[in-house]
């Protein structure tokens, strides 16, 4: 089952956070979604904006084009990722296939 779908030019991507962790990083990927490393704790939002820093910078588009849709206060989320990069697919493609 693949961690993400394109849905009216937005990539929906499934992603299992795992707070305070040594350090920031894909993990792979873990049933249908993308296993997301990160420091930050899960108090207050903080691994949320956290994370969407992270992701942002990792795959070098604009914070404000990735959104939480569900999953605020969860392990498992969905996040929006807006006009995203031919290269973000193909990124998350080789997590899928190993």
């Amino acid at each position: 089952m693949p961690c993400f779908e394109e849905k009216d030019g937005c990539l929906i991507l499934n992603v299992r956070a795992v707070p305070r962790a040594s350090k920031d990083g894909i993990a792979g990927v873990m049933g249908d979604a993308l296993k997301v490393r990160i420091q930050a704790p899960p108090v207050e939002g903080k691994a949320n904006a956290y994370l969407i820093k992270f992701l942002s910078k990792l795959w070098k588009i604009p914070r404000t084009s990735i959104e939480i849709l569900s999953g605020e206060t969860g392990r498992n989320k969905r996040l929006c990722i807006s006009n995203p990069p031919d290269e973000l697919r193909a990124a998350l493609l080789t997590f899928e296939t190993g």
